[in-house]
């Protein structure tokens, strides 16, 4: 439920808070009024978004007029109300109702994990509710362990409800329910006594005592000897904001500590306990070089020199066009934008490509030949849009964020959903009012019906409610791509109002890789490398020729290298072998492979050369999110033995005979706005921790062949490469389900 009841802009309300005036749309909930007159108003069971629940009485107020005290969470204000939050009578209901939460409940403060961040510790040192009259015997239960992520104390819960709530009404997997009656009530889950849930760890961080408490946190270390650092999730495409906790340079937990980002309280699984593979111990801290028939750890210098000295070799032998460079889409765009000009003009090669999860050129050019490059549309905007067409995906497992803004924008402003889909998403079976079931691959199809009329009449019927409606928001996955794109986005600025749109891509940073460059056929901002006065626009700032002539894509790479026409490939962040389902022979006639990663990967066991690479949490730089959002990523810790893939160019270009004129991401940052169109973002915004919009805008060629255009069809549980480091991700049940699941 929304902190107003019936809101309505026109029409404002005025009230005095503890002599104070304040001014408030009618409908406001007292106690967002009081929270807006800058005066605090203790509750437990109230939270933003969630049902009215008046279970803890502690936000009780006094209101003029009125006979007895007043719950500020249920109360609307009204024209010319009188509050007083701060009397002697309001102070002493509050301190009761902490003697009778504390009847039961163990102080055990110095060992209780939640110790230093709990509401109710908080309220006691405020009210000065330390002593009781309470004699009897407290009711003792054992700590049970509903998951391996999710543990329960029973004594400490004070039955404020927030966690069923937010399994309820914002996760929509009503994974927790209370039984028994009294002193005895408890919080139980909804498999005997374990999980079945997404294990989002929602009811952890929404809990205000100790009474949930984190597998991966518990008696590990206090708040107050942890560094926080907000970042950005390095899994799905949605940019979620979450801290990482760090003590001792090892990350200790996650979570969305200021609820600053995009994502406010929201995280997955994969955000708040998918960050421990940063500690693996099977994270690679010394390169290492092929001989003897093996990989041997080596220095930085060695196997640096290494590599340049066999480029060198390919490129006098065989030309440029012999080498090839596959990227990542889950580097920082400043890394993105350094690769794309190392290979085209260190390199000298359009060969240059990365895994393609979304078709983000087709949506840029069909923005574009609208002039509709206003017309991207944000998290924000998926929150409060009053119609939402969903095309393919499955968000709920592959962009958790976007489903639950999904679910809120229907639960909380009444949204209609649209799903065209070929499998029973969850997002189809219980939000949408509208459900249209296609055969895998006929999504195109779909498109086609709605843009020219025609189909089942259950897409007719769907095409006609949207066209009855204004300011649709239109998401749509990888199943849409090509002329299906342009095609869509045609029809969808036929529909009133202002249509916006939303092309899903996997992973950090598909949006960043794409918008930079890193295609053979497009330089950053989506220019055609065949456009002379697009190359001379950044061959003026570089001091260096591009290659007119587009290069291969990633499939043509490597049937190239399978070929032995590719004869040299540099690998950064990906893993081609696991991606395309390669043969290892395929990468057999390489005369040189050179994989900057993590993990040692199939594709990296194959490399002559394997270079250490920093993760997320040690490198600092920029990464778009699948909705074109620019967000700051921070660095929080050191990983003795890597580097960035930033400090790895440089030094290779160096090494090549041709430095770039960088020396920190910030240099780079300065350069993409100056010359990438859309980029043009306030450098002060994103420092602040500020989702960015970007506008871009382009004629990019058309899509070369579909199935350069796949998402990996992960999982809740699953993240590429690095989720199968992960041990949070892999030791609950859930994770052994299938994928799309619902829960």
């Amino acid at each position: 439920m929304p902190d107003s009841i019936g809101k309505s802009a026109a029409t404002t309300l005025a009230l005095t808070i503890d002599g104070k005036p304040v001014t408030v749309p009618a409908g406001t909930l007292l106690i967002e009024a009081v929270k807006q007159a800058g005066i605090e108003v203790p509750s437990f069971c109230y939270y933003p978004g969630l049902a009215l629940q008046g279970a803890c009485r502690m936000c009780v107020v006094a209101i003029e007029k009125m006979p007895k005290l007043q719950t500020a969470c249920t109360t609307v204000v009204s024209n010319g109300m009188v509050v007083r939050t701060d009397n002697e009578e309001v102070k002493n209901s509050r301190k009761a109702m902490l003697e009778f939460l504390l009847t039961n409940h163990p102080l055990d403060c110095p060992v209780c994990d939640k110790g230093g961040e709990c509401e109710l510790q908080d309220m006691v040192f405020r009210y000065g509710a330390a002593e009781t009259r309470f004699m009897e015997r407290k009711l003792h239960h054992e700590e049970k362990k509903f998951s391996s992520l999710v543990y329960y104390d029973r004594p400490r819960c004070i039955l404020c409800y927030r966690c069923i709530r937010v399994c309820d009404e914002g996760m929509d997997v009503n994974a927790l329910g209370i039984a028994f009656r009294g002193a005895h009530s408890e919080i139980i889950p909804n498999r005997g006594d374990e999980l079945a849930c997404e294990e989002c760890g929602m009811c952890i961080d929404i809990c205000p005592v100790g009474a949930l408490t984190s597998g991966t946190y518990r008696y590990k270390t206090r708040p107050w000897e942890l560094t926080y650092s907000g970042t950005i999730c390095n899994h799905c495409g949605d940019g979620c904001k979450t801290t990482l906790s760090v003590r001792n340079n090892v990350v200790i937990r996650a979570n969305n500590r200021d609820h600053s980002g995009i994502n406010s309280e929201f995280l997955c699984v994969k955000g708040r306990f998918g960050w421990d593979f940063v500690n693996s111990e099977k994270r690679l801290t010394a390169p290492l070089v092929r001989s003897n028939g093996g990989q041997q750890a080596t220095s930085w210098e060695e196997a640096l020199s290494l590599t340049a000295e066999r480029v060198k070799q390919v490129i006098a032998t065989h030309g440029s066009d012999a080498v090839a460079v596959i990227g990542s889409n889950r580097t920082t765009n400043e890394e993105n934008y350094v690769l794309e000009r190392f290979a085209r003009t260190v390199l000298g090669t359009n060969n240059l490509d990365h895994h393609r999860t979304a078709d983000y050129s087709s949506l840029v050019r069909a923005l574009t030949a609208a002039g509709a490059t206003d017309r991207y549309a944000s998290m924000q905007d998926v929150f409060e849009a009053s119609s939402i067409l969903l095309l393919g995906n499955d968000p709920t497992h592959q962009h958790p964020l976007l489903a639950y803004q999904i679910r809120q924008a229907v639960r909380q402003h009444g949204a209609s959903l649209y799903v065209i889909n070929s499998s029973e998403i969850k997002l189809g079976l219980r939000q949408a009012s509208c459900f249209v079931k296609v055969q895998p691959g006929r999504e195109a199809e779909a498109v086609h019906a709605l843009s020219a009329g025609g189909g089942s009449g259950e897409l007719s019927a769907l095409r006609e409610r949207l066209q009855q409606q204004s300011d649709a928001v239109i998401v749509f996955g990888d199943e849409v791509r090509g002329a299906a794109v342009e095609e869509l986005v045609r029809w969808g600025l036929t529909l009133p109002g202002r249509t916006r749109f939303v092309a899903l891509g996997d992973y950090a940073n598909s949006r960043g890789a794409a918008d930079m460059g890193v295609l053979p056929h497009t330089l950053p901002g989506y220019f055609p490398v065949s456009d002379a006065a697009a190359r001379e626009r950044y061959e003026s700032v570089w001091g260096a020729k591009i290659p007119s002539r587009p290069g291969r894509n990633i499939r043509s790479i490597l049937a190239g290298a399978g070929s032995g026409e590719i004869k040299a490939l540099l690998v950064f962040g990906s893993n081609p072998v696991k991606t395309f389902k390669l043969d290892k022979a395929a990468l057999g006639r390489l005369n040189f492979l050179m994989v900057a990663e993590l993990f040692l990967t199939p594709t990296a066991k194959l490399a002559d050369v394997v270079l250490p690479a920093t993760s997320f949490a040690e490198k600092a730089g920029t990464v778009t999110n699948t909705c074109g959002q620019v967000q700051a990523t921070k660095k929080t810790m050191r990983k003795a033995g890597t580097r960035s893939d930033l400090e790895i160019l440089l030094a290779l270009a160096r090494l090549l005979g041709q430095p770039l004129p960088y020396s920190s991401p910030d240099d780079v940052l300065r350069e993409i706005i100056a010359r990438v169109p859309g980029y043009a973002i306030a450098l002060p915004g994103l420092l602040v921790g500020r989702a960015l919009a970007t506008r871009p805008e382009g004629m990019p060629p058309e899509l070369e062949r579909p199935d350069l255009v796949f998402s990996s069809r992960d999982s809740l549980f699953t993240s590429g490469s690095v989720s199968q480091n992960s041990w949070a991700l892999n030791c609950v049940e859930e994770s052994k389900e299938s994928v799309g699941t619902i829960f």
